[in-house]
C-alpha cells in the first residue's frame, strides 16, 4: 500500500488569507472558528506588544522611585550646606592671622627686588704697585632693563679703570661705564654677561610718596649683604650738599631706613616693591660716615632720564 507524504513538497494555491501580509512575526493570531464558515475573522490581539508596554511603565516607574529615594537618603546623610556669608568669611581670615605667621610688608616688598640687586665694585692701580688692583670703591646697583643694564651712583665708580659686578646668583661679570650723570650723582653700567634667570627691578613713581609712606632700601653697606633696612618717607623734595661743597643735589626724597657706605646705588623701594628713588648720599655733621637716620635718594624719575626711560 502507498504511503502518503507527510510534508508534501507542492505548492498549495494561495488563498484569500496568504495575500495579506502578517502583522507581526511575534504576534500570535487566534482564529475564530466563524473563519471556517466563510466569516470575517476576528482582529489579531497582539499578546506581547501589550505584554511589552506594561513592562515598560513598571520599568520606569521603579526607577523613579530609585531616584526619589536616593535623593532622600543623600539630603539625610548629606544635608546640604549653609550658604557663605561675610561673617564666615572675616572669621576664617582672623583665625588665619591668629594662627599663621605672614611675612611682613617689608618683607615682601624686599622679595619683590633683591634678585635684581647687584653688589658693585670699582678697583684702581695699587700706588705701591703698579702691576696690582686695589679696591677703590664698593656701593650697589639695581638692574633696571632686561639686558642687565645697572643703574648707580656716580661716586661710587668715578675713576675706576675697572668694575666688578655680582649678582644675587654670586656669579660675577666685568662692566662698563655707558653713560654718566655727575650732577645727578647717577651712572649706567653694562656687564658683559648676565644671568639666564635675572629679572630686572620693577620701576615705581616718587610722585605718589608722601611723607610717612613705609620705604625699603636694599644694599650692600660696608661691603656686606645684600642687606635690607625699612622706614618712612620723611621729606620730599629735599637739597642736600656734600661735605666739600661740590656736589649739591635738589629734588631728593628723604628717608630714615637705615643706609650706609655701599648703600649707595642702592634701590629705594615701596611697600609694593617698585623702585621710588636710587639711595645717593647720608647725612652727618660728623666725619664717622654713618648713619644716624637721614638719607636720601635720588627720584627714579630722575635716574630714568639718566638712561633714556620714558617719564613716567
Amino acid at each position: 500500500m502507498k504511503r502518503e507524504a507527510v510534508f508534501s513538497k507542492s505548492q498549495r494555491p494561495l488563498g484569500p488569507r496568504s495575500l495579506a501580509p502578517a502583522a507581526n512575526p511575534d504576534s500570535v493570531a487566534v482564529e475564530s472558528p466563524a473563519a471556517h464558515n466563510g466569516e470575517t475573522p476576528a482582529r489579531p490581539v497582539r499578546f506581547f506588544q501589550k505584554r511589552w508596554r506594561w513592562d515598560f511603565i513598571a520599568v520606569f516607574l521603579l526607577g523613579a522611585l530609585i531616584s526619589l529615594l536616593g535623593v532622600g537618603f543623600g539630603q539625610f546623610f548629606w544635608p546640604a550646606r549653609a550658604p557663605l556669608t561675610q561673617k564666615d568669611i572675616d572669621a576664617a581670615v582672623l583665625h588665619t592671622l591668629q594662627t599663621k605667621e605672614l611675612p611682613s610688608a617689608s618683607a615682601k616688598a624686599a622679595a619683590s627686588v633683591q634678585g635684581a640687586v647687584v653688589l658693585v665694585q670699582a678697583y684702581g692701580l695699587d700706588p705701591k704697585n703698579k702691576d696690582a688692583e686695589k679696591e677703590t670703591g664698593v656701593g650697589t646697583g639695581v638692574v633696571i632693563k632686561d639686558d642687565g643694564t645697572i643703574l648707580t651712583n656716580f661716586h661710587v665708580i668715578s675713576g675706576a679703570f675697572k668694575l666688578k659686578v655680582t649678582f644675587f646668583d654670586g656669579s660675577q661679570a666685568q662692566a662698563q661705564v655707558v653713560a654718566v650723570q655727575p650732577e645727578k650723582d647717577l651712572a649706567v653700567l653694562k656687564p658683559q654677561k648676565i644671568p639666564d634667570d635675572l629679572e630686572p627691578a620693577i620701576l615705581g613713581s616718587s610722585q605718589q610718596l608722601l611723607p610717612g609712606d613705609g620705604v625699603v632700601a636694599v644694599g650692600f653697606p660696608f661691603g656686606i649683604g645684600p642687606s635690607v633696612s625699612s622706614g618712612v618717607v620723611s621729606g620730599l623734595n629735599r637739597q642736600f650738599r656734600s661735605q666739600d661743597g661740590s656736589q649739591p643735589l635738589s629734588g631728593l626724597i628723604q628717608f630714615d631706613a637705615a643706609a650706609n657706605p655701599g648703600n649707595s646705588g642702592g634701590p629705594l623701594i615701596n611697600m609694593s616693591g617698585e623702585v621710588v628713588g636710587i639711595v645717593t648720599a647720608i647725612l652727618n655733621p660728623t666725619s664717622a660716615r654713618t648713619f644716624i637716620g637721614i638719607g636720601f635718594a635720588t627720584t627714579i624719575e630722575s635716574a630714568g632720564a639718566a638712561v633714556g626711560l620714558p617719564p613716567f
